[in-house]
């Protein structure tokens, strides 16, 4: 029996047409962020983590605005319990989106930006989710080390909605001494 190169030309195309990733509609960010107000502490209630923030304990991002526009970072946690090894990190950020100020670059290694979307932020500013287009890594944070049960099952409802594979969220453990916040 003959093989017919156009007819393997055509069925492999149709099959790798078909393996090809279906596109998802774009993440939906904040219509604005005042970055004056956004800047400060966020303890991290719960994310999908990078790799370097597993079994991150006492999470907590820090921003501050340069004046040249880039936002300062500083992120630091407990490795593997509230008394584990303190770790610091301190990326840079970059926002892209300078009409909505929701759209960031995260740069913890030069020339690489990683997208940064704020994909929540309530009124007054004490919580918001970072999530990012490909919808691996979120992160739920608020001014406040914890936050309401049913505003966090909202949030969790919100991230689900937007193509999140929210059984992948993982809670951080927060636990802070009145007397002693320090990290």
């Amino acid at each position: 029996m003959k093989r017919n190169p156009r007819i393997w030309l055509l069925v492999s195309s149709i099959v790798l047409a078909g393996c090809a990733a279906v596109p998802r509609p774009p993440i939906h960010t904040v219509p604005y962020v005042d970055l004056q107000r956004f800047m400060g502490d966020w303890y991290v209630i719960a994310h999908i983590p990078i790799f370097l923030e597993k079994d991150a304990y006492n999470a907590v991002e820090s921003y501050r605005l340069n004046a040249d526009g880039t936002i300062a970072t500083t992120f630091t946690f407990r490795k593997g319990s509230f008394d584990g090894e303190r770790k610091r990190h301190q990326p840079r950020g970059f926002v892209f989106d300078t009409q909505t100020n929701a759209v960031w670059g995260m740069q913890f290694i030069w020339p690489f930006k990683g997208d940064f979307r704020i994909v929540y932020l309530n009124s007054d500013y004490t919580v918001t989710v970072i999530g990012r287009e490909k919808r691996d890594y979120v992160w739920i944070m608020a001014r406040q080390p914890v936050i309401p049960e049913s505003e966090y099952e909202r949030i969790v409802e919100l991230l689900a909605r937007e193509g999140y594979d929210t059984t992948q969220i993982r809670r951080v453990p927060q636990r802070w001494e009145l007397t002693n916040p320090d990290v």
